[in-house]
């Protein structure tokens, strides 16, 4: 369900869970991969999670219904964005769980200081150089695009925002898989499980789920593939239990 807001550009979104995010269609909505990196990732109760680049706030939103985690703050560097997401987290009465800071992600270790969560998820811009065209619109740009960041620049915070054996948790796509797994062994945060998604059993996969663990020993667990789709339109049995849906079709 999806209801506009009044005298704006902007609307709110039934996640289907209990809990609703604002979105503005001019700037960036989440979309599918936001949605499985949440179910991916795990805070464990009395823990404390960052989300980088959060956008909408929709992983630490999501994060704090399905997980006990003790704090999950969200960190965005566009201002508009990170007062909408700042909206949608009072508007879902998650205060006193969930925070939203406004801040440039390579400078995340001064904000926060070293070795302050247990668990980082990160939801980055896939394309670099000529990889996909450039969306006019910057916020969207930059929500696609290594505009403003890089994934190096990425790694390098996790690492140093991580305690001892803290996890790392992201989305990503399959063709720049031998890169990221060397920019995370470069920072010490050792691939220790990976899923590939598939948008349709007979399609390669367009999206990679990675954990990653601070100072972790080398073992890397390849879980089974994850398939969206059984046919144009209609989710598979997971995806459908992924987003709590009454329905299977996309459309309902």
């Amino acid at each position: 369900m999806t209801e506009n807001l009044p005298g704006k550009n902007e609307r709110i979104d039934d996640l289907q869970n209990g809990y609703f995010v604002i979105q503005d269609p001019d700037r960036f909505c989440f979309g599918v991969d936001a949605v499985l990196l949440s179910d991916f990732a795990d805070v464990k109760a009395d823990e404390c999670a960052l989300d980088l680049g959060t956008g909408t706030g929709i992983i630490p939103i999501l994060l704090a219904a399905k997980t006990p985690g003790k704090s999950i703050t969200g960190l965005e560097i566009q201002e508009e964005c990170a007062e909408m997401a700042a909206r949608s987290v009072c508007l879902n009465h998650l205060e006193d769980r969930v925070h939203i800071k406004c801040g440039d992600l390579k400078e995340a270790a001064v904000l926060f200081g070293a070795a302050s969560f247990h668990v980082v998820t990160c939801n980055p811009p896939y394309m670099i150089g000529q990889h996909g065209l450039k969306n006019p619109s910057l916020p969207k740009a930059v929500a696609r695009h290594e505009i403003l960041c890089t994934f190096d620049d990425v790694a390098r915070e996790t690492a140093k925002l991580l305690k001892d054996r803290g996890r790392f948790y992201l989305v990503h796509r399959p063709f720049r898989l031998a890169e990221l797994f060397g920019t995370l062994k470069k920072y010490r945060l050792e691939p220790k499980r990976m899923r590939l998604v598939h948008p349709f059993a007979d399609r390669e996969p367009n999206m990679v789920l990675i954990e990653a663990r601070k100072d972790g020993n080398p073992r890397l667990q390849v879980e089974k593939p994850l398939f969206i789709y059984e046919k144009p339109g209609v989710y598979t049995e997971e995806i459908y239990k992924i987003y709590h849906s009454e329905s299977r079709s996309e459309e309902s």
